[in-house]
């Protein structure tokens, strides 16, 4: 009888490591580091001619944004300029981000995210402009309490990385390690990108 329970106590022992070896596939962490943690993915992108990828309908960084919150299960808000005078004509666009930046300027944003205090983590992405975010993604951070949370930063560029910008240490957030990709790839090779945010997100613990 002894014998008996002990070989149904291994057999059940067996059958539970196998079933959560089974269950832990797909990047999370034994612990499930963030399993019911809520997810907001914020993004502010461009449209019009931009530089390698000519005249597109969707920004660069919207693409990666939403292939980001698809992954993550998060919930997506672009942030929108109120008056959008942004020039559709590269180089135009380029003389007006500038001058942005000359004024360091808080560009008014449209909308809010509701119950923002309910979100553990926040991507925020953005087109590389001069070496900078761009202005709205400043209003955007400044609007907004990210003490204690984890951001994410996620930018698009033609050969400068981040140039620093992933840094937003006064945010008094949790600063993790954020994802540069080409525009051109996520404009133009959805696979590669869609590969290279699922093994970034895998080392995040996603």
């Amino acid at each position: 009888m002894n014998i008996k329970l002990i070989l149904i106590g291994l057999l059940i022992v067996v059958l539970g490591g196998f079933f959560l070896f089974k269950n832990n596939k797909g990047g999370k962490t034994m612990a499930g580091v963030n399993d019911n943690k809520k997810v907001l993915v914020a993004y502010f992108s461009c449209v019009g001619e931009q530089y390698s990828v000519g005249n597109i309908t969707e920004g660069n960084t919207a693409i990666i944004a939403k292939i980001i919150a698809n992954k993550t299960g998060g919930d997506l808000f672009e942030i929108k300029v109120k008056n959008d005078n942004y020039p559709r004509m590269y180089t135009e666009l380029t003389e007006y981000a500038k001058a942005e930046m000359n004024q360091n300027a808080r560009p008014e944003i449209v909308g809010k995210v509701d119950n923002f205090e309910q979100y553990d983590t926040i991507f925020i992405g953005f087109p590389i402009w001069w070496g900078d975010k761009p202005m709205p993604v400043y209003t955007f951070i400044d609007s907004y309490n990210f003490n204690g949370k984890n951001i994410v930063p996620f930018c698009t560029h033609e050969g400068s990385g981040f140039c620093g910008t992933q840094g937003m240490d006064k945010t008094g957030a949790k600063i993790l390690k954020g994802l540069a990709i080409y525009g051109h790839t996520a404009q133009n090779d959805r696979t590669e990108a869609d590969k290279k945010v699922s093994e970034w997100l895998k080392g995040l613990g996603f």
